[in-house]
This record gives structure tokens, sequence and C-alpha cells, in this order.
């Protein structure tokens, strides 16, 4: 199984997502959870594609950390 890390962001609608190891994968959402699961099936059809294409399916690179700052 692979992990692909998602940015969710919010927007002046709701949300839209995007996962920096997979180009030109987004999705949206009125809420974080839609997004969420609305990026899972994103994801899924992309690899998809891919694989039909014959493209190879990129490794999940990204990572994510929080840096804090004082306030």
């Amino acid at each position: 199984m692979k992990r692909y890390l998602i940015v969710i962001e919010p927007t002046d609608s709701g949300y839209s997502s995007y996962s920096p190891d997979l180009p030109g994968c987004i999705s949206t959402g009125k809420t974080r959870e839609e997004t969420e699961r609305s990026m899972r099936e994103a994801i899924e059809f992309h690899v998809d594609g891919l694989r039909e294409e014959g493209y190879s399916v990129p490794e999940p690179r990204a990572s994510s950390s929080y840096i804090e700052l004082p306030a």
C-alpha cells in the first residue's frame, strides 16, 4: 500500500486539495471530510489512468512538518 500526502486548503466556497507527488491530481469539496474522500477517489482514478496509458506511477516522496514560531 502506498501513502500519498495530500494538502487541503480552505477556499471561498469550501476546500481544495492536491498531492505534491501526483501533479495535476486535484479535488474540491464543501467540507474537509468531503474533500478528503473526493481526493482519495481522484488519486485512485489518476493512478488507474497512468497505468492504463502505460506510464509509471510516481512513488510517494513528499512529507510535511510544522515549524513553530513565537507569537
